[in-house]
């Protein structure tokens, strides 16, 4: 079941390199006929060098919306979590731990706890598969 996770982040990914290896193809063809006695106009020509800066920007926003659309996927099922609910306070951390968002299933596979305070560095989500 895991390895299908995986499987459909590969997937999407691979999706999202050859739509964005396309974009890039494009807009070198573009510009090949305005430069031919210079192979890569990067660093020569302002507005290419600007061009090539909003794509390398739009290939990192994709990459992150990807990544974040997957963490928010059922590990089974690959079906969008629905539900967040808060659970635990501040003023009672102690009793009953730091503030979190759980996310559940909708088909009952597992629960995603995500915590709502990144004191100690990005805290990885816990994923609590359900019994059958």
């Amino acid at each position: 079941m895991v390895m299908r996770y995986w499987g459909y982040l590969l997937a999407k990914l691979a999706v999202a390199g050859a739509v964005l290896y396309g974009i890039a193809r494009a807009i070198g063809a573009l510009y090949h006929p305005l430069y031919l006695y210079r192979r890569d106009p990067f660093g020569h020509d302002l507005g290419y060098t600007v061009i090539m800066m909003g794509f390398s920007l739009l290939c990192s926003g994709v990459l992150y919306l990807v990544i974040r659309d997957q963490r928010y996927r059922c590990r089974t099922c690959l079906r969008r979590l629905r539900m967040p609910v808060g659970v635990g306070s501040w003023p009672n951390s102690l009793l009953i731990g730091r503030p979190s968002l759980e996310y559940i299933c909708i088909y009952g596979h597992g629960t995603l706890k995500v915590p709502e305070e990144q004191i100690t560095g990005s805290g990885a989500p816990d994923w609590q598969p359900h019994g059958d």
